[in-house]
């Protein structure tokens, strides 16, 4: 039994801005981020609906290209849509790099060259990952919007991507302290006592003050809200069990589950093929175990006869997820 809807789990967190949508890939995500995004900028609040996915899907689910900048979603006012582009950040991201290594190995007196350095670490899959997080912060810093709406990557990606600012502070205290032992060190063995720049050790700061800002806003259960989608199926309800556990333990709020793409018992009949009764008594068995691991269940989806696409099916998906 849904003991609270998402409409009254909204009404109750009046301030909150950042939404979150994951699970294991297929479930619908997209779909649930699409629905909310529409519905809230419906209510008037002028939304961003954001795909942090690196295997975008919303330009699809629209049928408008949104990659690349945030675009007006056509017939919703209040709504625009982006597909969040890494290339540019990763290209700034390079040359920010270069300058610093540059910096460090005339600083260290090490005769190597700065790009061998940078492009083993941008090769890196995490780079791409790094710049995705850069981007998204920078979207919630930028405060443009009263409200934002994330589709995330499949849990795993999720997990990582939020997981980010934990990962990011811990790395920046080790580095920052690395760096005064190192500093107090060469102080110690110079002749001159003229105090010299360090960019790198400015750019650590300045690093530790923006993560700290974004755990702040990423563990503000008034602001934000993860929530999970499953299908009512083995796999997808075994991978929110594992994750849910994880984002509490990071602090990151979850706002419940939704389930997505039951079969409607009724609309079938008592002469449906035996393969769709089979597929509506699997789908009850794995509803009595959604009901018995997640108490914040929010809302339940029909499978519809065609798929979700277009504003004219959010629509018509937001009058059953914002019941």
């Amino acid at each position: 039994m849904i003991a609270k809807t998402m409409r009254q789990f909204l009404a109750e967190h009046p301030e909150m801005k950042y939404i979150f949508f994951g699970g294991k890939g297929g479930v619908g995500k997209t779909v649930m981020a699409g629905t909310t995004a529409l519905w809230l900028a419906r209510q008037g609040k002028h939304t961003l609906l954001a795909s942090t996915n690196p295997v975008h899907s919303l330009s699809g689910l629209l049928d408008q290209n949104v990659f690349g900048a945030p675009t007006p979603v056509r017939g919703v006012p209040n709504l625009l849509a982006y597909e969040i582009d890494t290339k540019d950040t990763i290209a700034r991201s390079k040359v920010e790099l270069t300058e610093k290594i540059q910096w460090f190995l005339k600083y260290a007196d090490i005769k190597t060259r700065a790009d061998e350095f940078v492009e083993s670490a941008t090769m890196n899959p995490a780079f791409e990952e790094s710049a995705m997080f850069e981007n998204m912060i920078d979207l919630m810093f930028e405060d443009k919007y009263e409200a934002y709406v994330f589709d995330t990557a499949p849990t795993a990606n999720a997990r990582r991507l939020l997981g980010m600012t934990s990962v990011y502070s811990m790395w920046v205290n080790k580095m920052v302290q690395s760096r005064e032992e190192a500093k107090s060190l060469r102080e110690l063995l110079s002749y001159s006592k003229k105090e010299e720049k360090d960019p790198l050790m400015e750019y650590l700061l300045n690093l530790r003050v923006r993560m700290e800002r974004a755990k702040r806003l990423l563990t503000d259960d008034q602001r934000t809200a993860f929530f999970f989608v499953t299908l009512p199926e083995a796999l997808p309800i075994a991978v929110i069990k594992r994750f849910i556990n994880w984002f509490q333990d990071f602090g990151i709020p979850v706002g419940g589950v939704v389930v997505n793409m039951l079969i409607d018992k009724a609309a079938v009949g008592e002469d449906a093929p035996e393969f769709v009764r089979n597929r509506i008594a699997m789908q009850e068995n794995y509803m009595e175990e959604i009901w018995r691991s997640f108490p914040d269940v929010r809302a339940l989806l029909p499978l519809f006869e065609t798929e979700v696409r277009g504003t004219e099916m959010l629509e018509r998906m937001a009058q059953h997820l914002f019941a």
